[in-house]
This record gives structure tokens, sequence and C-alpha cells, in this order.
């Protein structure tokens, strides 16, 4: 156990637990990241831990228990901080998950379960109705557990949401955290970043600034100096932690597109390339990092037919505005592109949004999403309907056509989170050599000749199983992700390391 690590430690037994809070100057800046880090660093030194985020704005969610013995969904970022603290993914662990289907809009799921009263709700006036209920779940989380590391949103020292904030520092208030305050270096202004977010908190949150980390640095640590403690003179704060540019992390990043610096192959000759269509609402696009992480393997988020020439395969991934995006692609020329890969026997893949898409027709009598023709790749019509489908699945996969062939009889887990029922409609394929066929029940759906393939299986990838099975090897497990993380903070936290020495 490193003594000299520059974190706070609880008390054996004490309860509630200790708090500790990664804020940042901006989005972007690494908080999901760096908490993430903290959880598994905190459970490898034996405590028992949760992670928190009060509210989360993301199309990255993921499946777990409800109190009530039902299924909801909560924040990617919160499922994996809490397998990384070795804890069972929890509602509680993120209360308020806000799923943004418009630029005005989003819908509202509390406790795991979609409330249209919030959703409809003006966004100030939501926080009256929320903050109880949002208090008593890291109550409850502080009674169960030694350590509860909290994530924050945005900034802090966003002055115009201040009065109705849930997330940032009325939570710390609440349990007393200890905060760290994160900026990306890489961006340039970070010292500036770090000054103006401390100086526009009221003087009595301040106080809970108890450090600055420097993320995502590259270069020579020493000309940091004197910057460091020239902060520390004017705001009393110290630089905790220099964390270094960390490529192919192994986690997906939060809300944010991947890019190519990450998905060039590995280092290795690139052998298939995969082009991922990267609509305005795309959503659980965390579950293709595995692809991210297999050797010769390059991943392309593709805006624009150029962008899917000379792929191998084309994905279509989930979407919370299926037919907005439908639209979008057709407004890009993606529509005839994917059409033009398919019609050459290459691979598309399109899962749970993408899925609907590839087929001929939504068809919306709610309101839900929209009505809209589909790509017409496979003959499927899907049905929206109020109603949502949250749980989590597990399938032997049947046998599948060429060039899918070498996923029949993989073991695969997942989860389903979608709006919608579809269902093969044997009048839309009359005349066709070859058929499709419905290959798990509400599930799965190859096209005749093979090459597309649908399904509402979110988590594909996620699956040492399929990623064997399509590549011949693995890419690395979350246990050695998080393994990683927790040295990785025993040296990034160090004092030498802070102060950029």
């Amino acid at each position: 156990m490193n003594d000299r690590i520059q974190l706070p430690r609880p008390l054996p037994g004490r309860r509630p637990a200790l708090c500790v809070m990664v804020l940042g100057t901006s989005s972007g800046a690494g908080k999901s990241w760096v908490a993430t880090a903290l959880c598994a660093w905190y459970r490898a030194q034996g405590y028992k831990v949760a992670p928190f985020k009060a509210q989360n704005m993301s199309n990255n969610a993921r499946v777990v228990a409800t109190p009530d013995g039902r299924w909801g969904e909560i924040g990617t970022a919160q499922y994996l901080q809490a397998l990384a603290a070795g804890a069972v993914p929890d509602v509680r662990m993120n209360p308020l998950l806000l799923k943004p289907e418009a630029d005005t809009h989003s819908q509202v799921v509390l406790f795991g379960r979609v409330d249209e009263a919030l959703s409809r709700m003006p966004w100030r006036g939501r926080s009256l109705q929320v903050w109880p209920q949002i208090a008593q779940a890291l109550d409850e989380l502080r009674a169960e557990n030694d350590v509860v590391v909290i994530e924050g949103a945005g900034s802090p020292a966003e002055i115009n949401l201040h009065a109705s904030d849930v997330v940032n520092m009325r939570v710390a208030r609440h349990g007393g955290a200890h905060c760290l305050l994160v900026a990306d270096i890489d961006r340039g202004g970070a010292f500036a970043h770090l000054y103006g977010t401390w100086a526009l908190l009221p003087e009595g949150e301040r106080q809970l600034i108890q450090g600055f980390v420097l993320n995502k640095f590259r270069g020579d640590a020493s000309l940091l100096a004197p910057a460091p403690q020239m902060l520390q003179e004017l705001t009393g704060v110290p630089t905790v932690a220099t964390i270094p540019m960390q490529f192919q992390h192994g986690l997906p990043e939060e809300d944010g597109v991947f890019d190519d610096r990450g998905s060039a192959g590995g280092g290795q000759a690139v052998h298939t390339t995969i082009a991922i269509v990267a609509y305005p609402r795309i959503s659980n696009l965390d579950e293709f990092q595995p692809l991210l992480q297999v050797p010769g393997v390059r991943v392309v988020w593709a805006r624009s037919p150029a962008q899917l020439a000379g792929a191998d395969w084309v994905i279509l991934p989930g979407s919370k505005a299926t037919a907005a995006d439908l639209a979008w692609m057709r407004a890009q020329g993606l529509d005839a592109a994917v059409a033009q890969h398919a019609g050459a026997g290459r691979r598309v893949l399109g899962i749970c949004g993408g899925l609907q898409m590839l087929g001929e027709a939504l068809i919306d009598l709610h309101g839900v999403d929209g009505n809209a023709a589909g790509l017409g790749l496979l003959p499927l019509a899907t049905l929206f309907a109020p109603a949502k489908t949250v749980q989590p699945a597990r399938h032997e996969l049947p046998a599948l056509r060429a060039p899918w062939q070498a996923l029949s009889g993989v073991q695969v887990q997942g989860y389903e989170i979608h709006h919608g029922r579809t269902q093969l409609r044997a009048d839309m394929q009359a005349g066709a050599s070859a058929q499709a066929r419905e290959l798990l029940t509400g599930m799965l759906w190859q096209s005749g000749d093979g090459a597309v393939l649908g399904t509402y299986l979110h988590g594909l990838f996620e699956n040492a199983a399929v990623i064997h099975a399509l590549f011949g090897q693995g890419a690395p497990s979350l246990e050695q992700v998080f393994a990683r993380l927790a040295k990785g903070v025993s040296q990034w936290f160090a004092p030498e390391a802070g102060a950029g020495t």
C-alpha cells in the first residue's frame, strides 16, 4: 500500500462513507475515466466502494436490476465504474439519466425507468422534484460502503445553472466530498481553466476543492513547473496528479465518438476495416470499444459515403431517434452507400435502431419516434409503441449463413433497450431467390444472401467468444483494464507526479 499517495482514505468501519468527487473544468476533461480509475484503486486497497453520478446526460446506457425486481437503465460510465469497484451495478448509482432525443428535449429516466412527467418538465423546475430522491440514493450508498466515488457533470462553474444544480456542488456539499478538479491539459489553457473554475465558485464551495488534476499530459513533466506552485499560491489548492495521455486505455469514451488515433489496427497491419455510421443521435457506441482493441482491426466513424469506401464491414449502431437519423443518412447519401456495400455481398450489421433502419418500414402510431421508409435490406417492419423494452439477454446463436457463419453456436449475453417490435414480413420478400430468416424470435434476422444481419442485442462484441470467432484473437478483459488503472493511480497521484517534477 502506497501511504504517500495524495488521496484520502476512509477510517476503518466509518459510516457514512467517505465521498471522493471528480469534477471537471469542462465536458471531455476525463471525469468518467478518472472516476473509474479511482474506483479500481480504492477497491485494490481493500475498501468497499460504490460509484455515484446524480445526473448523467448520455445515450450510452446499460441494463441493471431495479429495487422492485424489474430492469432499468443507468449510464454506461456508472455501470463500468461499478464493475471497477467490484460492486453490483445499481440504479441508485445513477438515479437520473437524461437521454437526448433532440437538441432541446431528452427522455428522463429516474431510478432506471422512463418518467414521462419529468420528461415534459422544464429543466430548472425538474431539480426541485428530483433532488430529495438523489440525496436519498447517495445517503443509502454511503451507509453501505467505505468510499463513494462521485462523478460530476460538465463544469461546477456553469453559473447559469448553479441555482438548479443537482449534480455538482450541491452533491459535494451534501456528502462533504473531497473534491478533485480535472482539466484536459492537451487542449491548452489548463491552468486558466482550473483557476477560472475555482474562482467562479462561491467561497464555501471553494473549500471543498482539495486537489487539481492535470489529465492527458504529453511531453516533459518537468516543464510544468513553476505553474502548479503558482496556482497553489493563488488558490491554496495543490496539484495532486499529472496523468499522462492514455491511448488504447481500454474503456469507452463516455459521450464522444472515437477518433482514428485509437482505431488504426493496434500497431499491426490492418486486415479488417469496420465503418460504423455515426449519425447525430447515435446510442450505445460504447459497445464497440472491444473492436478498437483487436490487433489488425481499424474502426472508422463514418459520416459520409467516402468513409464507407473500402470498408469490409458496415455497422449501423443504435439510435435514440431512428427516423430522424435515417433521414440524416439519406441527406448525406449514406443510404445508397450502405445499399451498394450490401449489394456487393460485404457485411452489414444493424443493431437496435440500426436493425430497424435495415427493414422496409418504421410505423409509429403513438408519436414515439416517427414514420419512415427503411433501407429495404431486410424484409422487416417495425411498429413503435409507448412501452420500452429494457432487459438483459442471453442466447446461443443458431446456424448462420456466410459471411457470418463463424458465429454459429456461440454463446452470447448482452442487453436490450428499445421501443418498437420488429417482424419478418413474408409479403415483403415475395419472389426473392433466397429468403431472409428470423434466427431468434424477435431478436435476430439474416438476409437471404447472408450479408446483412440485424439484431436487438447490444453488447455483442463484449463477448470474448464473439471476438475470437470473428478475428481469431482477443481483446484485453475489463479486469485487466481495471488492474492497469489501479496501478496507474498509484503512480499518477504520487507527490512527485503532481508537482510536475
